[in-house]
């Protein structure tokens, strides 16, 4: 379990990223940031492997604080997966990977053969494994970022808008072999992102936070959608637009969902009742 006891920071040049946030990630699920820019979602995240160390307040994994241990093992106990990957553009898809495991003293062939596993886990051909980042699509990029993330086989792993540099399409992708990892898996993952829908796809809790660092409700989507705690964040998740609101319409193929602005979002999976009441996912 993670726990923000009360933490703010501020920088030097006097900007309050974070304030008095206090929050219990809990483990073995998926607990998404999301917010605009200057909401401190990325300056939580850093907090927890003390890439940012707080001003006040303490960050706890399992009860122990983080500013008690030792920052670079902290590091590497905990997978990172960033946006645009940030991988090392001179080493393989294999090397990359196998970074971390061979920094904590894994054998060589051991961690290439754990990168291969790995490749499978995310969906990566092993035929890929002596590329280079620059050969690979940025769908691709972004799978070899979350299985170096997975290489040393952290309990933690924290995403810091890992899927907003590529296109729609790959980002639904990546997203649901995200959730199937975690089924199989179970990390406790903390995902950042300022997309609400994608926040909501991936997310076991949601933590929506105002600008300046400050919670404005946390829970799970349906909470959340069903209940918002002020304005903003009905606004922000979308409540009072057409595209949360839904009514249903029989086909001959069976019962379609329409939205708010009359186009289809997609069937019923199960079928059902059409009915013209407007409703939230």
């Amino acid at each position: 379990m993670i726990e923000f006891r009360n933490v703010t920071k501020r920088f030097p040049d006097g900007t309050l990223a974070v304030d008095g946030v206090s929050l219990v990630v809990p483990p073995r699920r998926t607990t998404v940031l999301v917010g605009t820019s200057g909401s401190g979602k990325t300056t939580l995240l850093r907090m927890v492997n003390r890439m940012v160390e707080p001003t006040s307040g303490a960050v706890e994994i399992d009860g122990q604080d983080v500013s008690t241990r030792d920052a670079v093992e902290l590091r590497r106990s905990i997978g990172y997966v960033m946006q645009n990957a940030g991988l090392m553009p001179h080493r393989t898809v294999a090397d990359n990977i196998a970074t971390v495991p061979r920094l904590r003293g894994v054998a060589r062939r051991e961690a290439h053969g754990r990168a291969l596993e790995l490749m499978d886990l995310v969906g990566l051909d092993r035929a890929l494994a002596r590329r280079y980042p620059r050969q690979l699509s940025g769908g691709q990029q972004q799978r070899v970022g979350v299985a170096r993330g997975l290489a040393a086989d952290p309990n933690i792993l924290l995403m810091d808008e890992p899927f907003g540099a590529v296109d729609p399409i790959v980002r639904a992708d990546l997203q649901h072999e995200l959730r199937h990892l975690q089924d199989t898996l179970g990390k406790t993952i903390i995902f950042v992102t300022h997309d609400i829908d994608e926040a909501f796809i991936l997310g076991h809790q949601v933590v929506v936070l105002r600008t300046g660092g400050t919670i404005a409700q946390h829970g799970t989507p349906a909470e959340i959608l069903a209940d918002p705690a002020d304005q903003f964040v009905a606004d922000f998740v979308g409540l009072g637009r057409a595209r949360r609101s839904f009514r249903l319409e029989t086909t001959p193929r069976g019962v379609m969902v329409i939205d708010g602005d009359d186009r289809p979002a997609g069937y019923l999976r199960d079928g059902g009742d059409a009915g013209t009441a407007n409703t939230a996912p």
